[in-house]
């Protein structure tokens, strides 16, 4: 049974890195991709610790970064389309010129 829910887990952590590496037009995608990548470490971690008899409490620590990557993520993408007007990556090579 844990053979398997850590061969789940392992199916959606590689779906997650190939939608990051697949979609770098939009950066609302992209965030969307590294949030899931998050979450499924999470998972892996949870696991982990249950199954060693191991303090939570790095879990909590680490749900406190996540929510912190989340959120820089999204005020990124807001001033990002306030400046440009999309959420378009290839519009930031613009300003090279």
């Amino acid at each position: 049974m844990k053979a398997i829910m850590y061969y789940i887990i392992f199916l959606s952590f590689m779906s997650g890195f190939v939608v990051f590496l697949s979609l770098r037009m939009h950066l609302l995608l992209t965030l969307i991709s590294i949030e899931f990548l998050m979450l499924t470490l999470y998972m892996i971690m949870f696991m982990n610790f249950i199954l060693l008899g191991i303090e939570l409490y790095f879990l909590i620590l680490y749900l406190i970064m996540l929510v912190c990557e989340g959120s820089l993520g999204l005020s990124m993408l807001v001033s990002l389309i306030r400046s440009h007007g999309n959420d378009m990556v290839n519009s930031l090579f613009m300003m090279t010129w």
